[in-house]
């Protein structure tokens, strides 16, 4: 079953239990999908549906740490559970440790000296590990690698 009919069928069900938080999260995915597909013309499938769902966890975390600095607890707490309902739809994130395997690999793969190569580096880190990963942190870890 492709992920968009697995994000229905779960909005079906939380509409059903009157689960509020999950269905306006599912709802704005839905939304975010719906506007995407509007953009590009053509149906996502899976790995662009992760890609939506990736942006939209880094939007919560930035949520989250925003209202934290403002005081604002109960925005908090809907962003963080905002943030686990959308994690549940991405695959099992990758350890720093074995991210530095794949990354050390793929500098080797690719002959990569410096900096220079950043770009290809993370193009290709970034495609075997979609969405089971943090962008951020597969950059500090390629850049360590490649200033070496």
């Amino acid at each position: 079953m492709s992920l968009q009919k697995t994000i229905h069928n779960r909005l079906i069900v939380a509409t059903k239990e009157k689960d509020t938080v999950y269905v306006s999260t599912l709802r704005m995915l839905r939304a975010a999908i719906k506007n995407r597909e509007v953009e590009l013309q053509a149906e996502l499938d899976d790995q662009e549906i992760l890609r939506l769902i990736s942006i939209q966890v880094k939007q919560r975390k930035e949520a989250i740490r925003q209202f934290k600095d403002g005081g604002r607890d109960d925005l908090v707490n809907k962003e963080e559970q905002e943030l686990s309902i959308l994690m549940s739809y991405l695959p099992v994130q990758h350890s720093p440790e074995a991210i530095n395997d794949i990354v050390a690999g793929v500098i080797q793969e690719l002959g990569a000296k410096d900096l220079k190569d950043m770009g290809r580096v993370m193009k290709t880190v970034m495609g075997q590990l979609a969405g089971s990963a943090d962008g951020r942190l597969v950059n500090e870890i390629a850049r360590k690698h490649l200033s070496r």
